[in-house]
């Protein structure tokens, strides 16, 4: 198959024998497409009138003959004539297309991947269209949807509840409004929208994905889209009453007052600072993933649970893991604290995290996180709770920990995204290893002397 002039064609060269009576050294036959796919398909039916025509060549020159291949057509289009670009089969909608791919039984949905597709699927529908037939839906048509993503302002629903995207774009193109949403934004919307079309090109339903390949510039480089607390920020938020003395560990938290409650709101944070933790992996923990390994007291992150419960989920592979627990968690008190969960027969760690709609329990402690920030006076642009474990990250290079241990600690995999060959040798780091490791994490200038009072 050769690509000329924007359509596919089937070239075949002529035998030697048959030059003479077909005229020609080679037979070309455009496949009415440039659609790889499609011509693939088109290409069999060609190639098999075109051995058709050989083998009456042959017959003519009174060369041996295949006579089941010249049986094979009753009828024949002559070997100049082009095909015929077969009309688009009718039907499928782009609302029908989506909502066959959100029900694929093949695909394992976590909340918040389905969250993200129902999301874009708002937006997009409502640019593209619901009742558009996909295979009308041209790459001009991609390309002006991200125009008009371009132009959609932070929190637009609330700001504009009853325009929809395009006449959002219009008014804040005129108004030049710069509240926008960002590049990481629109492309998560295009990331999304390709996963349903490739979907559907698998499927048979398209030829081709016309937003293969869209997306826009992202100015801000991936490692300063989220910044280390600062140690004024970090001294702020544990000098809050929620540390030093708060009216309750309800709505009082941010009130001065008696009370030196310690429980998820306390610990948390303090976890992920020195543990490396996600957040959803601290909230999900069990009782019984605090364990004694070794004679070494870990976190043991995994998806796995001793009840039944299958609530606990990890961002990728390499996430399970086993952190040993640091030795200032230790010093204030983390272990008594986990013995009083077992002896109220607890099986979450931090029970009181409630889980969030999208089936994790970090959304509902994050969204109290960041009021605790604000309250704190500890608020900036660039950090948020995932902060902890950037600056975690920075305390690990500050101490020379070995690259691959630090890797190890915090559930990252490589830049690649993949393990190395050599990562498949062997059984990992010992436990006391990893201890020496993470007990030499510290942030310097931070004085958290007065959480041992009470």
């Amino acid at each position: 198959m050769v690509e000329k002039r924007g359509q596919i064609h089937y070239r075949r060269r002529v035998p030697e024998a048959l030059r003479r009576v077909v005229g020609k050294k080679e037979i070309w036959r455009s496949l009415g497409t440039d659609s790889p796919t499609v011509a693939k398909r088109r290409a069999l039916r060609v190639a098999a009138e075109v051995e058709y025509e050989f083998e009456v060549a042959r017959s003519r020159v009174g060369l041996i003959v295949d006579q089941i291949m010249l049986d094979g057509f009753s009828e024949r289009a002559p070997i100049a004539e082009p095909v015929v670009e077969a009309e688009p089969l009718p039907g499928i909608t782009f609302g029908d297309l989506y909502d066959a791919y959100m029900n694929d039984p093949t695909r394992d949905w976590s909340p918040t991947t389905r969250m993200a597709y129902q999301t874009t699927k708002r937006i997009v529908m409502a640019i593209l269209g619901k009742d558009t037939p996909i295979r009308s839906i041209t790459r001009t048509q991609c390309r002006e949807m991200i125009e008009v993503l371009r132009w959609q302002p932070r929190n637009a629903s609330k700001l504009f509840p009853k325009l929809g995207p395009v006449e959002i774009a219009e008014r804040a193109k005129a108004e030049q409004r710069t509240d926008l949403i960002n590049a990481a934004n629109i492309n998560t919307y295009l990331n999304k929208l390709g996963g349903v079309l490739n979907w559907a090109v698998k499927e048979e339903m398209l030829d081709r994905n016309p937003a293969q390949g869209l997306r826009v510039p992202d100015p801000t480089a991936r490692r300063d889209k989220r910044l280390p607390f600062s140690t004024d920020q970090l001294q702020a938020l544990f000098a809050a009453p929620l540390y030093t003395g708060c009216r309750d560990d309800e709505h009082g938290y941010a009130v001065r007052g008696p009370a030196r409650p310690r429980n998820a709101r306390f610990w948390i944070p303090l976890v992920s600072m020195f543990g490396g933790l996600r957040l959803n992996e601290a909230c999900q923990l069990d009782v019984a993933d605090i364990r004694c390994i070794e004679d070494v007291d870990c976190f043991a992150i995994t998806e796995r649970s001793d009840e039944s419960a299958t609530d606990k989920r990890l961002k990728t592979a390499s996430s399970e893991r086993v952190v040993p627990i640091h030795a200032t968690l230790l010093d204030l008190g983390f272990m008594d604290f986990v013995r009083q969960r077992k002896r109220a027969k607890e099986t979450k760690l931090f029970g009181e995290v409630g889980m969030g709609a999208t089936g994790y329990r970090s959304t509902t402690f994050s969204a109290w996180f960041r009021r605790f920030v604000v309250k704190a006076g500890a608020d900036s642009p660039k950090t948020c709770f995932h902060s902890f474990r950037h600056g975690f990250r920075d305390a690990l290079r500050e101490a020379r920990i070995d690259r691959d241990i630090a890797l190890a600690l915090g559930g990252w995999t490589t830049a690649s995204g993949s393990a190395s060959v050599s990562d498949a040798y062997g059984s990992g780091y010992r436990i006391g290893t990893l201890k020496e490791a993470i007990d030499r994490v510290h942030y310097s200038g931070l004085d958290l002397s007065h959480l041992n009072e009470g």
